[in-house]
């Protein structure tokens, strides 16, 4: 009989328990990662640096740069007065890249000239970029951090890591 009854408070005080809410926690806010912290600051730097490097460069040369809020810079060296580029738009345009040291990399001529479709890739972002602001017969020169072009490792055959491009751009047709 005691036995019977051990059993039944034993199981009043197991119904009682799981009847009970758990406690709430608080949900404490998860400590940031150091390693990620310090990526992003090691980024924020770079980014940073890239940035007071092209503007050192266009003001000793004296051009009159836009910076987009990507940190591309452009020089406007002629508008275009043809169709303006859009999405889809069939671009055909001769360039020619460099270092900020003046050394070549690549290029197409108005003989051999590069076609791609805007928003489709085919070239480094920061191309993609700002040949958007221009229009058929515009001629630009973009200066390109190394985030929106080759990044941390470059091409790894005319451009070395972490460089910037100057792309001279004259854009030929717009479809």
């Amino acid at each position: 009989m005691l036995r019977v009854i051990n059993y039944l408070i034993l199981c009043v005080i197991a119904l009682v328990v799981s009847g009970c809410d758990p406690p709430v926690q608080e949900l404490k806010e998860a400590d940031p990662d150091p390693v990620s912290e310090q990526f992003v600051k090691a980024n924020q730097y770079m980014y940073q640096r890239h940035q007071d490097h092209i503007s050192a460069f266009i003001n000793r040369v004296g051009w009159e740069a836009e910076v987009t809020p990507s940190g591309l810079w452009i020089v406007i060296e002629k508008p275009g007065e043809g169709p303006h580029i859009r999405d889809n738009s069939r671009v055909t345009f001769a360039f020619e890249s460099t270092l900020l040291d003046g050394t070549p990399c690549y290029g197409a001529t108005m003989q051999k000239p590069k076609v791609i479709r805007a928003g489709k890739g085919g070239v480094e972002s920061g191309v993609e970029q700002g040949i958007r602001k221009l229009s058929s017969g515009a001629e630009a020169i973009f200066l390109i951090p190394p985030h929106l072009a080759h990044g941390n490792f470059g091409d790894r055959e005319k451009i070395p890591g972490n460089a910037v491009l100057i792309y001279r751009i004259q854009v030929l047709k717009v479809d």
